[in-house]
């Protein structure tokens, strides 16, 4: 028995995903299947936790 740590090596590593590179791949790929912009979610069903969580995200200047 070793004494090794198996977090090492046990899986491959991951790449790295630039988030701009992959929103435009998403968006090209929309584009060529014709894809418009999908619906949001009505919100009909939502807590109020998270109602309460969307308002103060919409109070710091974000947008969900």
């Amino acid at each position: 028995m070793t004494s090794e740590s198996k977090t090492s090596g046990d899986k491959p590593e991951q790449p790295v995903i630039d988030l701009a590179e992959l929103g435009a791949r998403i968006a090209e790929r929309r584009a060529a299947l014709g894809v418009g912009d999908l619906p949001r979610n009505s919100g009909k069903r939502r807590t109020p936790s998270k109602k309460a969580l969307l308002a103060a995200i919409e109070a710091a200047g974000g947008k969900w």
